[in-house]
């Protein structure tokens, strides 16, 4: 991004309703470009939201991020350099470069590092807080030529690292990759020394916006996908399984063909990430099961579901896989080696993201990789993550089991249902704030929240938060609800109910309500529904529930409840903590 356009996207003016988004930016240059580069990066990604960078004082690194808890922010960004750890590592100050004085410089920037990292981990940890690490190259300080590494440089580029190994478990930091900054930015031409010496804006406008962009990106990052689709034929191995059978595909060095190898170990990772992964083929499915049996493919066949092998139009095969994992197209890949199925596919399902799977281009695959790495990034695993699949087999499971059952009462008095509803909001648990804001289906009113803004919103007096885990006989389906909201008097106040899409038809929603009355207690509830295009399924349970059509805040009394509410057969259970 230009300078000047960023100055203009930065002063341009929103609605005054707009909400603000107030970020502080803590680094010890001058950082006019960097403030407006960032308010630049982020208002792209908070379009709605009206973006404000604040500064802090130059020269003032360590102070700056002391004071990040005095002012209400939603973020931070944090950027070092050299120069922070010693002035004497950047260029506007003169204390000497003499061998004698490497040593003290290396004690002073250790001691420096100590303090940045014990202000970074102690800044609120209700405000996320990204970091960058320093991205200039060192000067010409140590005594050995450039092209040999100093034991000042070993040592200097040690304790970047080590303060990353400080921080990279401290839950409301999140730390710059500079992998992927060199890739955007070459160190080469990062330095503007002119800049640096009168300004003391040390980067140049290329870098500065790069840097920043990255950060942005840290501070909201895109909602991950959930789930990826592919192809068998030259995209998961080399070669026609139909053509030539299973002697005739391949995906190792010797054939060259290791490329798809390195497909397969990335699918695999995705899926004991918690990624769905499911095949589209036009293939034969007798031989799909045997190629998908090989013991050195590097993909489980238990990790693939459901797999559609069979002669049918690509875009029907996509369908059914989105019914069965019960997923919209927008939050889905699809990846082919055929331009005309992509094609297909893509005009029944305009949303969905599909990628050319570039069979016999070895780099253009090793960037796909990337790029798919980068589209189902999360920052950490979890329990709920690995019982993702499990679950949908689970569910289909506990479906073949209720349609061979006459009376759905008789089959969920049998299932051995169990709710657990967990209220430990100190902090509280990621998962809640994850469903919140990537559930859409059971969705109250579609709001969104960022950690601050939920933070805030549980801190509130008279408020109650629910986080609700559902488990039977057919297995675990983990934290799968959220409720939220406010007491007034015989009233309570909801104001965020989601309920993840793999716990339908388990009258679950009905309990999350039956528990509401019996557990606040309260006479009334206020649900403040808002129609979206997406919670068609909340929208028909709540009509089910009134005798009038949906409209802005819905009221339900006991009574109403009472009279609708089908039997319940749920064990419900507190969990407590400590």
């Amino acid at each position: 991004m230009k300078y000047a356009e960023a100055l203009k996207i930065s002063q341009s003016r929103l609605a005054a309703a707009a909400q603000p988004f107030t970020v502080a930016l803590a680094c010890g240059c001058a950082d006019h470009h960097l403030a407006v580069f960032l308010n630049a990066h982020l208002r792209a990604r908070f379009p709605q939201r009206d973006v404000r960078v604040s500064s802090g004082l130059y020269g003032d690194v360590v102070g700056n991020i002391q004071r990040l808890g005095q002012t209400k922010i939603d973020a931070a960004a944090v950027v070092l350099e050299w120069a922070d750890l010693d002035p004497r590592l950047g260029l506007r100050q003169v204390g000497g470069w003499s061998p004698s004085a490497l040593p003290d410089i290396l004690a002073n920037a250790e001691s420096q590092a100590a303090r940045l990292v014990a202000a970074i981990v102690q800044s609120p940890r209700r405000v996320p807080v990204a970091v960058s690490f320093p991205s200039l190259p060192l000067p010409p300080v140590a005594y050995t030529p450039g092209w040999r590494m100093s034991e000042l440089e070993v040592r200097l580029h040690s304790l970047s690292a080590g303060m990353a190994a400080q921080l990279i478990t401290t839950a409301h930091v999140r730390l710059l990759n500079p992998q992927r900054l060199d890739a955007v930015s070459p160190p080469a031409d990062r330095r503007d020394v002119k800049s640096e010496l009168l300004s003391g804006s040390p980067y140049r406008l290329a870098h500065a916006s790069a840097l920043m962009e990255q950060l942005a990106t840290l501070l909201q990052s895109p909602t991950p996908k959930k789930g990826l689709i592919t192809d068998l034929d030259n995209t998961l191995w080399r070669g026609l399984l139909g053509e030539e059978d299973i002697e005739g595909v391949s995906w190792d060095l010797d054939r060259r063909s290791h490329a798809h190898a390195l497909y397969q170990q990335l699918l695999q990772s995705l899926a004991d990430a918690g990624v769905l992964v499911a095949v589209a083929s036009k293939n034969d499915a007798a031989r799909v099961e045997k190629a998908l049996r090989q013991d050195d493919l590097h993909v489980r066949p238990e990790s693939l579901f459901p797999i559609e092998a069979h002669w049918e139009p690509k875009s029907l095969s996509v369908g059914r896989i989105l019914r069965a994992w019960n997923v919209a197209a927008d939050s889905v890949v699809f990846v082919d080696d055929s331009r005309m199925e992509i094609e297909e596919v893509k005009a029944a399902f305009p949303t969905m993201e599909t990628f050319l799977f570039p069979t016999g281009q070895d780099q253009e695959i090793y960037d796909l990789l990337i790029r798919l790495r980068d589209l189902f990034g999360k920052p950490s695993v979890g329990a709920e993550d690995r019982l993702r699949l499990q679950s949908l087999r689970v569910a289909g499971a506990f479906g073949e089991a209720a349609g061979q059952r006459a009376s759905s009462d008789d089959f969920l008095r049998g299932a051995e249902a169990e709710i657990a509803l967990d209220v430990d909001r100190e902090p509280p648990d990621p998962r809640a704030l994850e469903l919140v804001n990537k559930t859409n289906q059971f969705n109250l009113n579609g709001r969104r929240f960022t950690e601050l803004e939920w933070a805030e919103h549980l801190s509130r007096p008279d408020s109650f938060y629910w986080l609700i885990s559902y488990r039977d006989k057919f297995g675990p389906l983990g934290k799968i609800a959220v409720l939220a909201g406010r007491r007034q008097g015989s009233r309570a106040i909801v104001d965020t109910w989601v309920l993840s899409c793999r716990a339908f038809s388990r009258r679950i929603e009905h309990q999350c309500l039956e528990m509401l009355f019996r557990e606040i207690p309260v006479d009334e509830l206020v649900l403040e529904f808002t129609a979206t295009p997406r919670n068609g399924p909340l929208q028909e349970f709540l009509a089910s529930l009134l005798d009038k059509p949906l409209a802005g805040p819905v009221r339900l009394t006991r009574q109403q409840f009472a009279a609708k509410c089908p039997p319940l057969y749920h064990r419900v259970k507190e969990l407590i903590h400590g």
